[in-house]
């Protein structure tokens, strides 16, 4: 069966533009679960030919698809259904947990990893003194190898044993050490990533992203995490449970 086949054929007296029309096919089908999670969309060429229209209208369609965030662009891979991950904010997880609760695997790459004095802002953030020593984590993140997140955590450093003692997991670590926060303070909003940070999560510049920070605290009070993590915008929900006081 053909790709035009399973999602649906264009509408001959549809007086919507052609590059409408294809977006609504592939949208119906991607939300529909016509077109799992994860698959590929066929080359612009291919669509082109089956729709039987011109590779400008299938890229004006594509191009909407992946602004909404149900396709997502993977450099020397190809076109594919975005993968959404959702997460919760009334639990206080680890990225690896909040992936593994749904099937996926996560994966981290590490970009770089130092221990210093605080700087102004991580003081104001964590509450430490002046000079006093911390460790720092910058890390690519990745779920069943699709990039997902640019995460900087700065931990203060009677919370871990070492620089070393972070291997996959940052609450694994500060788990082992009796020193995983017990409660956080966490803010939201959107973002459009810069070159920098497009580069390094594989999408365009000035894409949407959405920018989470978060303090954790001990039992005792005491600050045990500054996190500033840079999500994609196109595979990435925020989901809350409200309840009626």
């Amino acid at each position: 069966m053909s790709f035009m086949e399973t999602v649906g054929r264009l509408q001959v007296d549809d007086p919507a533009p052609l590059y409408m029309q294809l977006q609504k096919v592939l949208r119906d089908a991607i939300v529909g679960r016509v077109i799992s999670p994860e698959a590929a969309i066929p080359p612009e060429r291919d669509l082109a030919e089956e729709f039987g229209v011109s590779r400008l209208t299938v890229r004006k369609a594509v191009d909407g698809l992946v602004t909404e965030g149900l396709i997502t662009r993977r450099r020397g891979a190809g076109t594919f259904v975005a993968a959404r991950v959702e997460k919760s904010f009334s639990k206080l997880s680890s990225f690896s947990e909040d992936m593994i609760s749904r099937g996926r695997v996560p994966h981290s790459e590490w970009l770089a990893r130092s221990v210093g004095a605080v700087t102004p802002e991580e003081s104001l953030s964590l509450g430490l003194s002046p000079g006093s020593q911390v460790y720092r984590f910058q890390r690519l993140r990745y779920a069943d190898g699709q990039t997902m997140a640019l995460e900087y955590s700065t931990i203060p450093a009677y919370c871990l044993p070492s620089l070393e003692a972070v291997a996959e997991s940052l609450y694994a670590a500060l788990d082992a050490a009796g020193n995983r926060p017990v409660r956080a303070l966490q803010r939201l909003r959107a973002v459009a990533f810069t070159t920098e940070q497009a580069d390094i999560l594989g999408v365009r510049t000035g894409d949407a992203g959405l920018f989470i920070e978060r303090r954790g605290f001990l039992q005792d009070g005491r600050a045990a995490e500054f996190t500033q993590s840079y999500y994609r915008g196109d595979a990435y929900d925020v989901v809350a449970e409200l309840n009626r006081a």
